[in-house]
């Protein structure tokens, strides 16, 4: 192995160590509070039939962070981290402005 192929492969196994790492804390990580500054701004709620319709008038119940397409879990799980949050868990039945249906 010559220097150069040797750094890289010292750059590549740091970056998947930090990657499952950060997995790892996110899967046990903080849930995100809905008192937040982001989550204020965000109108994020815990329970989508919580959300202030007025507020956010494109928002229906039938909308929750298990049906985004970005919560970073299964369907069925409670709570999953969302990359909108920093990779904070959302609760799977929660609700944020930046809810996009996921495809398929």
């Amino acid at each position: 192995m010559n220097r150069l192929d040797r750094r890289t492969f010292l750059l590549c196994a740091s970056a998947c160590t930090a990657g499952l790492a950060t997995g790892a804390r996110a899967q046990t990580g903080a849930k995100v509070d809905e008192g937040e500054p982001q989550a204020v701004a965000l109108g994020y709620k815990h329970d989508t039939t919580k959300v202030d319709q007025k507020k956010f008038p494109k928002h229906s119940n039938d909308q929750r962070c298990n049906n985004c397409q970005f919560f970073m879990g299964k369907a069925s799980d409670p709570w999953a981290p969302c990359p909108i949050f920093q990779s904070k868990n959302v609760s799977a039945v929660g609700w944020c402005n930046s809810w996009v249906k996921k495809a398929g």
